[in-house]
């Protein structure tokens, strides 16, 4: 087993559509989708998470736990601003619904480690501040559906 840094091999895609309701995307969907990688400066949540339901009962004074309802973690992408272009603003405007792809083995055929998030965006906010910093832009995401973890990337086109 090999160790590995993600930074400079996972990659991170909006994806507008993908038809199977199994969240596979097609290869052909991944080239309709937009390779955000190399834009993000942070990411936050993505990732599931369980509310456990606590089960007491009278026979001991320990209190055990059985999983309980699943959701997601509340999540966002934080983009480098570009000075001219505003693709960010446009193609991840409020009320955007699509697939964020986290490809956290990189896009290569057969890969394991296909993230599939059905998201729709709830916030485009530009972060303003007189640090010496690059512009900023925080995209919020609501995520619509139970995701798809450890996919394998299909061939692509």
């Amino acid at each position: 087993m090999a160790r590995f840094n993600r930074k400079g091999v996972t990659k991170i895609y909006w994806i507008p559509a993908i038809a199977a309701p199994t969240l596979i995307p097609t290869g052909a969907e991944i080239d309709a989708g937009t390779d955000y990688t190399g834009q993000i400066n942070a990411i936050d949540g993505f990732s599931l998470e369980n509310t456990p339901i606590e089960t007491p009962d009278m026979e001991s004074t320990f209190v055990s736990k059985i999983g309980g309802d699943d959701s997601a973690a509340d999540s966002s992408l934080t983009f480098y601003e570009d000075s001219s272009l505003d693709d960010i603003e446009t193609d991840l405007a409020k009320g955007t619904s699509g697939f964020v792809g986290i490809f956290s083995k990189g896009l290569t055929t057969g890969n394991k480690g296909m993230d599939i998030y059905p998201a729709t965006v709830v916030s485009n906010s530009k972060a303003y501040t007189t640090d010496n910093e690059a512009a900023k832009i925080t995209v919020q995401f609501t995520i619509t559906d139970r995701p798809l973890f450890n996919g394998t990337v299909p061939t692509l086109t």
